[in-house]
Order: structure tokens, then C-alpha cells, then sequence
């Protein structure tokens, strides 16, 4: 319950008392009526019972009050994944309520950031994060919380002022904002939604903060009455991406300087001073994956109650949204990405897509995308990257290209990969023609220059080719010189001695060999991978692109009992189920094929818990 009494003793203990008493009871009964006590407790005891987003929104009902948002705006709202909300503060409460039921609708792991009206508030208490932006005075306790709030991949509200905006020569702003919101992006390596609040209190309220900001306050429960009935126009800007923030040498003052900004230029429907890309698409409709799922073709179920399908693209499929979803998360996590809502393009209408469905969770785990390229008239994808020469033609006839794979992050560190190999074994299998993979695997732009600068060194050195039947189109070629100082730190005559040289002069940029780049020469002979040419994809965040070839011939004798041959014995947590004529898949029948043929064992090495794939532009995983 609210007690003006005691909020007065704690803030300014010894001044009533030493008050007279006709000037005290005056003052009391005053700010009794400023704070609206009596109406506030009788609200607080009809609902006591409302906690969390439902107290939040009986608030709302109460004062009648609304937010608009427009459709473009909303999905601006990321639905997962770890984010930092700023925003403007023009009302001191019921704006933030705004924002928590607005943020609520599109996914419920909403924190913000308090001041001390609302910490005061008992029943909201679940969604608050109470931290003294003003005085500096916050306990380490409650830092610690606003950060575990990050990493738990939650969306955090901050309200860099600290306090509700003032009326300037400008309008109704903001005063000078605080850069905790920053060093918290920082921190974590959040990216930061810029959300700006179209609203404004009373001109009493204006007139008397002129005067006297503290007495100005203590009006602010009066305002709440105030905005009755009103509308709040709310406009949520595109998200600055965490890169952007963690890699701006300016002084952390001018950054938030520069932000504010931003903020208030959306506000007006003006272009922000920050790079942006597009928040990630809002999730499918389970019900609507199932049944598209459901009605593919089965290539096994495993015994966690997952499954593996392939898939045709066809129009309006809800699958396929879902997919360049999760692709984008994936990448966009490990630095990469498209930058749009979802990672589609013209090559998912005429790829196969492989993908690992988690029935228990209706969701989609991973997924490869697959050409069976003497299937395809027109030019590849990796042709959008690579110029492939005339000697290429029998590799191409023969080949199976792969890319785009991913596993979405809440799966990394399970059986996922081995799951999705199995697939990819299985597509073999059935289709002897094929000799060949290849596909490009990258390495991310996060990385170092010196970083990618050793991995292209090794790679280069030990899998390259002298006369390549492949040409980049926008190729990443080190310099004599850089090849000479880098070859300084080589034998140069033996690949196993040096990869581990290579391992530890990572560590020194403090990343690790791309899953990828280990597992080829541990799955296939010495001879048996070749690196052709090296891209900069400036349509992947710059990421850098190796041109593998692997020659399935040369696959070592175990992974090839593993993945692709028959007979094997079925290993714990393999795939189950009946096994139909092996002809059915080819014919692309709608049966499902020898499931009991397909035999996963989960990657346990620390490299490769983490997602990945046989091969894929995209290297989807943590750096171990």
C-alpha cells in the first residue's frame, strides 16, 4: 500500500518532525491529494491478486489508457534473443507500462530497468530490474541482475534519463542522458532498439518543474490521473546491431550523445545516425510447421523424438519462412547475416532443404540446404560467389553443393549435427552418382583480420591448389609480404604439427578454428579436400568464403561406415523405424526411406557441441 507519511520520513527524515504541526498536517494532507493516495490504495486492494503483466495491464484499463504502434513498428520488436530497449521518458510511469505490454505482445521475457516510482510498486515487482540511474548508488547485486537479464538472451527496457523529460525551446525532451544502457551493449554485446514515446504531461506540470524540478515530482502520480483516455503514439526504430556499438572508438559520452539523437530523429520519421538492420521475422505458426512438416518426406526419426524430413520449396510455405528465420539468428549470432528479417533467397525455390524437426517442442532444429547439381539448369548458388572454369564441369555433374546450414542456438551443444549428417548420408545413399561435395565455408567478419589472415595461410598452404578451375568474384588474397611473415610461424612441411601452431596462435586473438575448417581433414584423407579460391561476400556481412571441393572417395573408411554404408549396428540414440524399398527415395516417393540405416552418435569434442554442418557458407556455431 502506498504511505505518503513514510515516503516523506525516508526521503527527508526529520523534517516533518521538525515541522509545527498545522504546517505538517497542511502539508500532508496535500500531498496525500497529489499522490492520490486513498484512490491508489482502494486500486491496489480491488487487485491485489493482478502480479507481473497482468497488474500491468489492469493499470492500463484503469486509466483508459492506449499506445499505437504501427505494423511496420511492431515487428521492428525482436522475439527472441537478448536486446537492449531505449527509450525516451516523457510521462515518468505509465510510459514505461506502455512499453512493457507493448514488448509483451511479441514475447514475454520483459525486464526494465526502474526508477523508484515504479520500484514501489509491489506487483511489479517480477519485471523490474531496480537500479539508482540517478545517484550511482546501485548495488553490485542489482548490476549483476540487469546483466544476467542479457545473457538469458531477455529484452531489457532502459530509460537513459532516469528521470520523466522537460519542456525545452525544443519541445518536451529528455534531460541528459545517463550511459549505463551503453556500457551494458558493451558488456554483453547487445544490440540496442531505439523506442521513442510520442506524449507530454500537463503544462502545470511544466510550469511548476521551470520552477522547481523536486516539486515538479511529486506531481507525477498526478499526471498519471491526467492522461486518462489518451492515445501514446509509440514508433520502435530498426535495431542497431551489437558490432556496430562494440567496434565505435568514439568516447562513450559522445555515443550516447549520438544515440539520443537517433531516437529523437525516429521520432520525426527522419533516418537515425546508426547503421541498422531489420529485427528478425517473428516466429510461424506451429500448428502450421506440423502439418507442413508432417506432410514431407521422412528420412528417419530418432529416439528423442525428433525427426528428419526433405523438403521442395513451394510457395507460401510456412517452413521455408521459418527456416530463413532460424538461418538469420543462427548467423547473426556468430557475427554474420543478412541483415534482413529472414535469410531467403532465389536458390531455397529450387534447392532441397534438409531439415531436423523437434516434435516435443514443434520447432525446427536445423537445417542444410541441398542441390543435386547435374538436377539444375541454371547457375548455383555458389556461382553468385565463385566463377567456376570449364575444368569444373565433371566435378559440377558429379556434385552435391551444400549451404545455408545451420542449427538454431538453443540446440547447440545437443545431437543435432550428427542427427542432420545422417540426412545428408542418407541423400547419399541414394544417389551414387554423386562423387563430389562442395560448397563454401566461411569465416566470419568478427574475427581478426590477423585471425583470418592464419586461417587462409594454413588452409592455403596444405589443401590449396597451383591451378584452380575456380576464380572469386571478389577475391581475399594475402600479400607476398604477409605470406612470408606469416610462413615465419610454420614448418611448413607437416599439416598436423602445424595446426596445432595454427590452434595457439589463435588463442592470441582469442578465437579457435571454425568448426568446418577442423572437421574436413578429419573426416576426409589428406588428398581429399581441396580449398579452390577465397571471397569476400559483401552480401554476408563480409564474411570470408573458402571454395571447398571434398572428393567422396577419399572419405575415411570409419565416417563412411558411419554416415553413409549399410549394415552398421544401430548405435544409442540412433535413428528407428521401418525400412521401405530403397528405391522409393530416389523416385522421390513420399515413403519413407531405411531409417534404420542411418546410425548418429553425438560429437562430444568441445569443437564440435557447437552447431555446424558437412558444409555451409555460413559457419553456424560458438568458437570453442
Amino acid at each position: 500500500m502506498l504511505s505518503v507519511e513514510s515516503l516523506v520520513l525516508e526521503k527527508y527524515p526529520g523534517f516533518l518532525g521538525q515541522s509545527p504541526d498545522f504546517f505538517r498536517i497542511s502539508l500532508l494532507k496535500l500531498l496525500k491529494r497529489l499522490f492520490h493516495e486513498k484512490t491508489v490504495n482502494e486500486f491496489l486492494e480491488i487487485n491485489q491478486e493482478a502480479k507481473g503483466l497482468e497488474f500491468v495491464e489492469r493499470v492500463l484499463e484503469y486509466f483508459q489508457l492506449s499506445y499505437s504502434v504501427s505494423n511496420t513498428s511492431r515487428e521492428n520488436i525482436p522475439a527472441t534473443g537478448k536486446v537492449i530497449i531505449f527509450a525516451n521518458h516523457p510521462l515518468g510511469a505509465l510510459d514505461a507500462l506502455c512499453l512493457v505490454k507493448m514488448v509483451s505482445e511479441v514475447r514475454k521475457d520483459v525486464k526494465i530497468v526502474a526508477n523508484e516510482l515504479l520500484s514501489r510498486l509491489e506487483p511489479l515487482e517480477s519485471l523490474l530490474l531496480p537500479v539508482d540511474v540517478l545517484g550511482g548508488l546501485s548495488s553490485r547485486r542489482q548490476l549483476q541482475d540487469v546483466q544476467k537479464a542479457l545473457e538469458e538472451e531477455q529484452a531489457v527496457i532502459f530509460f537513459p534519463s532516469g528521470e520523466v523529460s522537460r519542456a525545452r525551446p525544443t519541445g518536451v525532451r529528455d534531460t541528459n542522458w545517463n550511459d549505463g544502457f551503453l556500457r551494458f551493449a558493451i558488456r554483453v554485446s547487445a544490440p540496442l532498439l531505439p523506442v521513442h514515446v510520442n506524449a507530454r504531461n500537463s503544462a502545470l506540470f511544466y510550469s511548476i518543474s521551470a520552477l522547481n524540478k523536486p516539486a515538479a515530482g511529486l506531481l507525477l502520480v498526478n499526471e498519471m490521473f491526467w492522461q486518462r483516455t489518451r492515445n501514446l503514439p509509440v514508433t520502435v526504430g530498426e535495431m542497431i546491431p551489437a558490432n556496430v556499438i562494440v567496434r565505435d572508438t568514439r568516447p562513450r559520452h559522445v555515443l550516447v550523445k549520438q544515440l539520443r539523437r537517433h531516437l529523437y530523429r525516429i521520432g520525426k520519421n527522419k533516418s537515425g545516425l546508426f547503421p541498422v538492420e531489420k529485427s528478425i521475422a517473428h516466429p510461424e505458426s506451429r500448428a502450421q510447421l506440423r502439418k507442413e512438416i508432417k506432410s514431407s518426406r521422412l528420412l528417419g526419426c530418432t529416439t528423442d523424438n525428433m525427426s528428419i524430413h526433405l523438403l521442395s520449396y513451394h510457395p507460401d510455405s510456412a517452413v521455408m519462412r521459418e527456416i530463413g528465420r532460424l538461418r538469420e539468428i543462427s548467423f547473426r549470432r556468430v557475427g554474420e547475416g543478412s541483415g534482413q528479417r529472414r535469410d531467403n533467397d532465389e536458390y531455397d525455390r529450387k534447392y532441397e532443404h534438409i531439415v531436423l524437426w523437434d516434435d516435443n517442442e514443434l520447432e525446427i532444429v536445423g537445417s542444410y540446404r541441398v542441390a543435386r547439381c547435374a538436377a539444375i539448369t541454371s547457375e548455383l548458388y555458389v556461382q553468385s560467389l565463385f566463377v567456376l572454369g570449364e575444368s569444373f564441369a565433371d566435378y559440377r555433374k558429379k556434385g552435391l553443393e551444400l549451404g545455408r546450414s545451420f542449427v538454431q542456438p538453443r540446440y547447440w551443444g545437443s545431437r543435432a549435427l550428427d542427427y542432420l549428417w545422417q540426412g545428408i548420408g542418407a541423400y547419399l545413399r541414394h544417389h551414387p552418382e554423386i562423387t563430389y561435395l562442395f560448397g563454401p565455408v566461411s569465416i566470419s567478419n568478427a574475427y581478426p583480420k590477423g585471425a583470418i589472415n592464419l586461417l587462409v595461410y594454413y588452409y592455403n598452404h596444405y589443401y590449396g591448389v597451383e591451378e584452380s578451375p575456380v576464380a572469386a568474384r571478389q577475391p581475399f588474397a594475402l600479400s607476398r609480404q604477409e605470406q612470408v611473415l606469416i610462413g615465419r610461424h610454420f614448418l611448413g612441411n607437416d599439416h598436423k604439427a602445424d595446426f596445432k601452431q595454427l590452434k595457439v596462435l589463435l588463442r592470441h586473438y582469442n578465437v579457435s578454428v571454425p568448426t568446418l575448417y577442423k572437421q574436413y581433414p578429419e573426416v576426409f584423407d589428406k588428398t581429399g579436400i581441396q580449398f579452390l579460391a577465397w571471397n569476400i561476400d559483401d552480401e554476408f556481412s563480409s564474411c570470408v568464403d573458402g571454395f571447398l571441393l571434398a572428393d567422396l572417395a577419399k572419405l575415411k573408411a570409419s565416417k563412411r561406415k558411419r554416415y553413409i554404408d549399410k549394415g552398421s549396428e544401430v548405435s544409442p540414440g540412433a535413428l528407428v523405424g521401418e525400412a521401405p524399398p530403397s528405391s522409393s527415395f530416389a523416385e522421390g516417393n513420399d515413403n519413407v526411406i531405411s531409417a534404420q540405416e542411418l546410425h548418429p552418435r553425438a560429437h562430444r569434442s568441445k569443437e564440435t557441441s557447437s552447431p555446424s554442418a558437412l558444409i555451409g557458407d555460413p559457419v553456424t556455431q560458438q568458437q570453442g
